[in-house]
């Protein structure tokens, strides 16, 4: 039996017109003895009355302090409605399904709520419906523990839950159905040029999502590559095939046309801290002023350790709680203007010389300033004024002559 795993965002189960779209496509699919498992998203965005952002608000409107458990227990509804509306919607076209919430679908999890990760899939009920001719219409972002409490798996979820399901159920390819064309090179919001790219390693796309890139969940990634599960990133009615990821040794990689960038990615609401160091103060103090801000769960990024300072980078909302904790172990911090990273990803770049120099040169040429640098094997970041990111991103995919169709360097099939 071949088996395809469909996830559908929120933004398509907006209207009823849209959820009927998505039962005619999974009808479709089922139609040539294909079976199918559908994973949906909560409905619509922020505004719409059952959009998580939506349940978020509500919940932090009645106060700030909110408990995780509490809070997973109303996020999970959001999924819940788009299972039951769908599989009624398909049932309604003449095609059997059956409405599974994460718990019922066998998706085991840890107890981190908010940020739970998934632990196994016990796949015998989705199966069973399948081979009874249903299909199974299961809520995505969602699981259950050991213990039975509800959880949520963190922002985009839902494609992590496609991917584990596509993984346990041995699924011929999972297809993650969103609005745009697929993985595109960088933000077609902040970079009109951009294009979709038509086949993209995991570790590409998992550099990508770290780096600030809204195209995969990370552990979505993580799980594709690590059960070498086939993932099509598409547009609903497209005729473009979308965005094929693979694992990399599936994909031919080769330079061509002096391109070994593959897509941009950014984050926008960054600060550079820099902190003075005492003369003759050893190392030791200044990983422990680092390790007070890892007690604390703050994140911190492009650290760079010199003799009188040292920098690194935080997110905007946890710049006021670290500037107070380093200066109560007596550091004077300096806090530099809004900053954002913006990062080239690229497998082709390992080990080809002279990457650097053309991210330098680009963005010297469109008059950006360069903060702070770190680099990868695949990834190449620098930290600019925030004022200046659309101008980086641009003068970067300028540079790498991504408006030129990506795909044309990777001709072997995944």
């Amino acid at each position: 039996m071949r088996v395809v795993v469909q996830k559908f965002g929120g933004a398509l189960l907006a209207t009823s017109i849209g959820r009927v779209q998505v039962a005619d496509l999974i009808a479709a699919t089922r139609h040539d003895g294909t079976a199918v498992v559908a994973v949906v998203s909560a409905i619509g965005r922020e505004g719409d009355p059952y959009a998580t952002d939506t349940l978020v608000r509500l919940m932090h409107d009645i106060g700030s302090q909110v408990d995780p458990r509490t809070l997973d227990l109303l996020l999970s509804t959001g999924e819940m409605i788009s299972t039951a509306l769908v599989a009624h919607t398909l049932v309604r076209a003449g095609c059997p399904a059956i409405a599974l919430t994460g718990a019922q679908a066998g998706i085991i999890t840890t107890d981190e709520f908010n940020d739970a990760r998934i632990l196994r899939i016990d796949a015998t009920r989705a199966r069973s419906h399948m081979e009874q001719g249903r299909v199974p219409v299961i809520a995505g972002f969602q699981g259950i523990t050991p213990d039975g409490e509800i959880t949520t798996l963190g922002r985009g979820g839902s494609d992590t839950t496609a991917v584990a399901l596509g993984a346990a159920l041995g699924a011929d390819v999972v297809e993650i159905y969103k609005d745009v064309e697929g993985i595109m090179t960088a933000d077609p919001k902040l970079v009109p040029a951009a294009r979709p790219i038509e086949r993209i390693t995991y570790d590409e796309v998992s550099q990508m999502a770290a780096l600030g890139a809204r195209v995969l969940h990370p552990r979505a990634a993580d799980i594709g590559r690590e059960h070498n599960v086939r993932l099509v990133i598409k547009l609903m009615g497209s005729p473009n095939g979308g965005t094929v990821i693979v694992k990399g040794q599936e994909l031919d990689v080769p330079i061509v046309d002096d391109r070994p960038v593959v897509a941009l990615a950014h984050l926008p609401d960054v600060r550079q801290l820099k902190v003075a160091r005492r003369p003759g103060e050893d190392l030791a103090r200044a990983q422990g002023a680092l390790a007070v801000l890892a007690e604390h769960r703050i994140s911190i990024d492009l650290i760079t350790l010199m003799p009188e300072v040292l920098a690194f980078t935080v997110k905007e909302e946890a710049v006021k709680e670290a500037a107070n904790l380093l200066s109560k172990l007596g550091y004077q911090v300096q806090i530099s203007e809004a900053c954002a990273k913006v990062s080239i990803i690229g497998a082709g770049m390992r080990g080809r010389p002279g990457v650097m120099a053309r991210v330098v040169k680009a963005l010297h040429g469109a008059g950006v300033e360069i903060l702070q640098t770190a680099d990868s094997h695949t990834t190449i970041s620098c930290l600019v004024a925030r004022a200046q990111m659309q101008r980086a991103l641009a003068a970067l995919h300028d540079e790498f002559q991504l408006s030129v169709e990506v795909a044309s360097q990777r001709e072997t099939e995944g």
